[in-house]
């Protein structure tokens, strides 16, 4: 039996730990902080493709990813009993002008080759019964964008660990193989070996609205994601800040986001919010989660930088690094190797 040890308990973190303890390895999760304590502990979880388009490795293997999702995410609820709010609902989103709704009408053709029939994209002039003013009066509907709860999904995975004799702890020594997943603590470590930077943390802001639109498909307006949850709240993020005083407080940034997101989905103005949330998201130099042998520490793995895209990529992301760690069989991407940055 092989023993693994995971540093991290966020996303990619639980999920390589969930499919190496699904194939029988021996796994220990640490995290000090525990589960979901960083990035994957956030509030809005949109699980949105990149356009159908310009079609590259990146784009693929996302795409395999959002549609691995559903099964995934099914088969940790049937396990462990807990709920990940994972549904996929589509999006909408409102065209603003003419350069635009051409833009889109042709991604509606590029969609039917490259996602191969298993999701559309398509424009359309009848108004979606939730949704932004148009001034074109046509949307984008998607039905490949989904959503999922991140620190629910964390938990639920936790309790599918349990099942597999899988327990978070706070510390341990290593054990067997070691993969690191601890987001932008990890990057900051590799920037200062390296000396350069391989990656940063972007700080994030969201809030979390009491306003009940589970059954609606989530919206993409003037950059914001807005997106209902199972639970009935609608989360509303997210800021992108390379420049910021402090990793965890909300601020004006956020404030702002507010105000424009309730201008943009007018019936925000008059819902409670219930949650500000704000942390530190990791991103590498390149944009692409980087996986596979860790640049800096001798004989470990890696698994970090999912910015923005962390939860959508992590069902396929789990299954390579599980088929690394266990079988030695390496299919990751080049563009996803550290070597090709460093």
């Amino acid at each position: 039996m092989t023993e693994i040890t995971i540093r991290g308990a966020g996303i990619f973190g639980l999920s390589i730990a969930w499919a190496c303890a699904e194939r029988g390895a021996r796994v220990q999760v640490v995290d000090p902080n525990g589960v979901g304590a960083g990035a994957s502990g956030g509030i809005v979880g949109a699980l949105a493709p990149h356009v159908p388009e310009n079609w590259n490795a990146k784009k693929a293997f996302q795409f395999e990813s959002l549609i691995a999702a559903k099964s995934f995410w099914q088969r940790v609820e049937n396990i462990g009993g807990a709920s990940s709010g994972y549904a996929r609902l589509g999006r909408v989103q409102p065209i603003m002008d003419a350069a635009s709704l051409e833009l889109a009408l042709m991604r509606t053709e590029t969609a039917k080759d490259l996602w191969r029939g298993l999701a559309e994209w398509r424009v359309t002039k009848y108004e979606p019964e939730w949704a932004p003013v148009s001034p074109t009066g046509h949307w984008i509907i998607d039905t490949l964008t989904a959503r999922i709860n991140p620190i629910c999904a964390c938990r639920a995975l936790e309790a599918a660990l349990l099942t597999k004799g899988v327990k978070i702890i706070p510390e341990s020594e290593d054990k067997g193989k070691v993969l690191w997943a601890t987001g932008t603590h990890d990057l900051f470590h590799i920037s200062e070996k390296l000396g350069k930077t391989f990656g940063r943390g972007v700080k994030g802001q969201a809030a979390l609205f009491d306003l009940d639109r589970r059954h609606q498909p989530q919206v993409f307006a003037d950059t914001l994601h807005f997106v209902p949850h199972a639970d009935g709240t609608l989360a509303v993020g997210s800021t992108s800040e390379r420049d910021y005083k402090t990793e965890r407080s909300v601020d004006d940034h956020l404030e702002i986001l507010i105000a424009k997101a309730s201008r943009i989905m007018p019936d925000l103005a008059s819902a409670q919010i219930i949650t500000r949330w704000a942390a530190l998201r990791p991103r590498t130099q390149s944009r692409t989660p980087i996986i596979g042998y860790h640049p800096v520490r001798t004989g470990a793995f890696i698994a970090n930088g999912g910015f923005k895209i962390g939860f959508g990529m992590a069902p396929r992301l789990a299954m390579l690094l599980a088929n690394l760690l266990l079988e030695e069989r390496d299919e990751i991407p080049e563009t996803f190797r550290p070597e090709t940055y460093l």
